[in-house]
């Protein structure tokens, strides 16, 4: 009778537990539904056009609160955490800048992919170093090469634009020319005297304007490097333009001279001993490229990830081979169509990237994210989460019309949650959009 009661005790606490939980899930759920519509449904701006959201606990494989999370938004930049997951799952702890095969007159490299050679923001250069110590004529192997220089849905008018550089089999100073006017007055003259150059130096085509009273302005020609350069009132500035690569063409004649040695291109199998030369740690690449939504790195990190998975260089084939495999358990199968998040084709739902930030949480850690990741007061996240700073961990997303955030969120009550919120098709600035989702992730992490 004694062991009959102490059962019934026991079942009757285990069913008090059960809907203690149940009623607390659903109350936190409530209070979050309440604080969505008051920061962010209600939103005169978001209102005009869409939102999705999820808010997930790990630890309990809850969702604490999902709107639209099925549906279909443009992630912008958000789409770099899958480049993320396909370098951190592909790339070691070491970028292969190239392999090599040395005889006695050449060496022969095969490019990798790799952002990071001769770009001014990588001051160790080894494998740069390794080739000028050789001293010998390189030849640039060229038949991995499977993809376009821009890519698909990418807006042709910011050819010019810093932030859409063209990707390359074999990057060099980031695919990228600064050209620099400074304005100088000569102590034994009353005329000021204009100075403009490149860096790297280049002798490519450059066609000066008659415009006076502007701004230094330079453009370029959509099919060549040709450059036309218009003076400007400034003492000082600075324009970076992406040039044109030509495959590895104009890699080859910017390393040539860089290195003072011929530098040939070849398509023709060379059979050899290929020894491998590794650049960066990976991850020193992967934090810029989170921390500055750096889109030249997003892109050659698919590329390359791609050529260590496929054994050639193809964003298409690697995205395919991804949704086919490591992401095959995706909850909606996105559109997912460049590295960057540059195009509009793009299309991820709010539960994807609950499942993508889970997946590199598990697969590599939090601790690792959390260096990779900006938060608070850092990077694309520098003017928000101040207060927060240390406890978000998260990956900004925009382009006009379309604002996302996407991480983890660590509450006052040390419960750690992964969300991610897409908005899209409203048509004011974003800052307002930007500090509404902030007011409703700084409050769910006060009260929780």
């Amino acid at each position: 009778m004694l062991k009959s009661k102490n059962i019934s005790l026991k079942l009757s606490h285990f069913l008090f537990l059960i809907s203690y939980f149940l009623f607390s899930s659903c109350s936190v759920s409530k209070q979050i539904s309440k604080q969505a519509s008051t920061f962010l449904l209600q939103d005169s701006a978001i209102s005009q056009g869409h939102i999705g959201i999820s808010i997930y606990e790990p630890a309990t494989g809850k969702y604490w609160y999902n709107y639209q999370d099925e549906k279909y938004f443009v992630p912008a930049s958000n789409t770099k955490l899958f480049s993320l997951y396909a370098g951190m799952k592909y790339l070691g702890d070491s970028l292969t800048a190239y392999k090599y095969f040395e005889d006695q007159n050449t060496i022969t490299i095969d490019p990798a992919g790799d952002p990071t050679f001769l770009h001014p923001d990588f001051k160790n250069q080894k494998a740069f170093t390794f080739l000028k110590e050789k001293k010998k004529p390189v030849i640039i192997l060229n038949n991995k090469w499977k993809e376009n220089a821009l890519g698909f849905g990418w807006s042709w008018n910011d050819y010019t634009s810093s932030d859409m550089v063209e990707r390359s089999p074999f990057p060099i100073y980031g695919n990228l020319i600064k050209w620099i006017q400074i304005k100088d007055t000569p102590a034994e003259s009353k005329q000021e005297g204009i100075l403009v150059y490149s860096e790297p130096d280049v002798n490519w085509k450059v066609n000066f304007s008659n415009d006076t009273g502007r701004n230094f302005f330079v453009d370029r020609s959509r099919e060549d490097n040709v450059y036309e350069i218009t003076f400007g009132k400034e003492r000082k500035k600075e324009i970076e333009i992406p040039f044109v690569t030509k495959g590895v063409e104009t890699a080859a004649g910017l390393l040539g001279d860089t290195l003072n040695i011929p530098a040939s291109i070849t398509t023709l199998p060379v059979y050899g001993n290929f020894k491998t030369v590794h650049s960066q740690p990976v991850d020193s690449l992967f934090t810029i490229m989170m921390h500055r939504s750096d889109n030249f790195f997003a892109e050659q990190t698919l590329l390359m990830a791609s050529n260590e998975k496929l054994g050639y260089m193809s964003d298409r084939k690697m995205i395919d081979t991804l949704l086919k495999t490591d992401l095959k358990d995706i909850p909606q199968k996105p559109r997912w169509v460049d590295g960057s998040g540059l195009s509009r084709y793009n299309l991820f739902t709010p539960a994807d990237f609950i499942y993508i930030l889970q997946k590199l949480k598990n697969d590599f850690g939090l601790e690792r994210l959390k260096v990779i990741l900006p938060t608070g007061g850092t990077g694309t996240l520098s003017s928000l989460y101040k207060k927060d700073s240390g406890y978000i961990f998260a990956k900004t997303g925009t382009l006009s019309n379309h604002i996302a955030l996407s991480g983890f969120l660590i509450t006052k009550q040390n419960k750690l949650l992964i969300f991610s919120i897409l908005a899209g098709n409203f048509t004011t600035a974003p800052t307002p959009i930007r500090k509404a989702i902030e007011k409703f992730l700084s409050n769910i992490r006060q009260r929780y």
